[in-house]
């Protein structure tokens, strides 16, 4: 059984409140702050972060950041009533080393991954950076993650709760879902995430106006972003809602904004087969390679490696790795080029009958601890992805999942992928409220800057130069291989354009690269 995050057994804690204050209109008459002036009036209160953590591990990184501070950011539950209950988002601030110019807000990516972590995890990457000089590194948990409350929670220890199994059938490589199994995922998600009208308010349209909220209370007259991965798409958003409020955006590893599920999913196919390839060609140049050295049999190769796990796994750590569990290890591997020899050494160990490494591979970008919690990511990847993706019949599910191991066939799992292909969305509480197409037409948006890697497996190169496109965005472009670069310490070429363009709002020459 593949557990995205190697278990899915966090209960994470739920609390609703109400805010005292006027709600007298804004004295600018702006629509989009009426009736919310007591939330963006409010004042943070910093504290240590220890109580902010949801699993040990985050715990022990928190412990260590004895430079960050943290704060929960009241947020109205519901944008349009905004006098009823409220959310509390969970804020972390790494201040500046220097003569701080103001806040970089960052998104790590997901949807789902926690902005707490991740924004201590930039700060470190950035260490020596201009930027973490002149700017305070703030980080947040998005709707439904991590330690903002409500919190997703989807899944409960055990195994005893309705909707369990269900859910659990989400994280196989291949879900095989009934109409009952999908109703009982949404009253699952509903009952440990604070109800149904909770589950409505999880979009990324929501999510941009708490980021409007976080801008004001941080003193910012406009907002400065990084966002990776999924982030880009916030970012995106929150140029669309918010145009005239953004002061500067690096959005790194850009999604198209003009790709719905199928399109989308069916390019991050091709760039996963791509990149398999690129990984197997650094495997064919060294001795006794597992995969072999002709390109035409690579894929084969790997089935004759993963298929037999199907019927006889291998001990793997604490438990046994099958053919989902080594599939996912090595397509998550693959965004990170770092990862490659781990995958060429882990496929070698299967052969010969174990599966530590590839395993090590799951715990590791899962982010599950050593005594098996996990954060609330993939509960929150669900819940988040139900309000922003146009949902697909069983019909339209089947025929991407064909479609997409046509072509990326080493992720083919070599069973029926047409059988039980439901929407895990389709009944929820409400429908999508992103948008596809969207960030269109924006007007008065300031120069932002796009940056793709042209390796990049999850979000496509071709992606992000259509991004670049819709929002009149300067682009850099990294030659290489693998998913996101900015703070990432791979190219100092990247941080340093990032950082004249953050800073002193100098962007890019046309055509301008960078090269891993």
């Amino acid at each position: 059984m593949l557990r995205v995050t190697g278990a899915l057994m966090i209960a994470a804690s739920i609390a609703s409140c109400t805010l005292g204050g006027s709600d007298e209109p804004a004295p600018d008459g702006d629509a989009r702050t009426d009736g919310l002036e007591r939330f963006y009036d409010q004042d943070l209160a910093w504290e240590e972060c220890a109580d902010y953590a949801t699993t040990t591990g985050e715990s022990i990184i928190f412990r260590r950041a004895s430079d960050a501070q943290c704060a929960r950011l009241a947020v109205p539950l519901d944008y349009a009533n905004p006098a009823g209950e409220v959310a509390s988002v969970a804020v972390v601030r790494v201040a500046a080393r220097g003569d701080a110019i103001g806040s970089l807000v960052f998104n790590p990516g997901g949807p789902g991954m926690s902005g707490l972590t991740g924004g201590l995890a930039l700060s470190q990457g950035l260490a020596d950076s201009r930027i973490t000089e002149r700017f305070d590194i703030v980080g947040f948990d998005p709707r439904g993650v991590g330690a903002t409350q409500p919190a997703v929670d989807c899944y409960t220890e055990g195994g005893d709760a309705d909707g369990d199994e269900a859910f659990e059938e989400l994280g196989r490589l291949v879900p095989q879902l009934t109409e009952p199994e999908t109703r009982a995922i949404v009253e699952r998600c509903a009952d440990g995430s604070g109800g149904m009208h909770a589950l409505a308010q999880l979009g990324t349209r929501t999510t941009a106006k708490d980021m409007d909220v976080l801008r004001a209370v941080l003193g910012e007259e406009k907002l400065t972003f990084l966002g990776q991965s999924y982030g880009t798409r916030l970012g995106a958003v929150y140029a669309e809602e918010f145009p005239d409020r953004v002061r500067a955006m690096v959005l790194d590893g850009g999604i198209d904004p003009a790709q719905g599920k199928v399109e989308r999913s069916l390019a991050a196919y091709e760039g996963f087969q791509v990149a398999f390839e690129a990984m197997a060609a650094s495997c064919a140049d060294q001795d006794d390679c597992p995969l072999g050295t002709d390109p035409a049999g690579w894929t084969a190769a790997f089935r004759a490696i993963v298929y037999p796990l199907r019927e006889d796994p291998v001990p793997a750590l604490d438990q046994e790795l099958g053919p989902d569990e080594a599939i996912w290890a090595v397509s998550t591997g693959l965004r990170r080029p770092t990862a490659w020899p781990r995958i060429i050494d882990g496929l070698a160990e299967v052969r010969r009958g174990r599966g530590d490494e590839l395993m090590q591979l799951v715990y590791d970008y899962g982010t599950r601890d050593a005594d098996g919690t996990t954060p609330n990511a993939l509960e929150a990847q669900v819940a988040i992805s139900c309000m922003d993706e146009e949902r697909l019949t069983p019909e339209e599910g089947a025929e991407l999942r064909e479609a997409g191991y046509e072509r990326a066939p080493f992720l083919d799992p070599g069973v029926d992928v047409t059988r039980g292909v439901r929407d895990p969305c389709e009944h929820w509480p409400v429908e999508p409220d992103l948008g596809i197409p969207y960030a269109q037409d924006v007007d008065g948006l300031p120069a932002t800057l796009v940056v793709s890697i042209t390796g990049d497996p999850t979000t496509p190169h071709e992606g992000a130069v259509n991004l670049a496109r819709t929002l009149g965005s300067a682009l850099l472009t990294v030659e290489g291989d693998g998913h996101t670069v900015v703070g990432t310490g791979r190219s100092p070429c990247v941080d340093e354009l990032a950082a004249a363009y953050l800073i002193d709002l100098t962007v890019p020459d046309d055509g301008a690269t960078c090269t891993l």
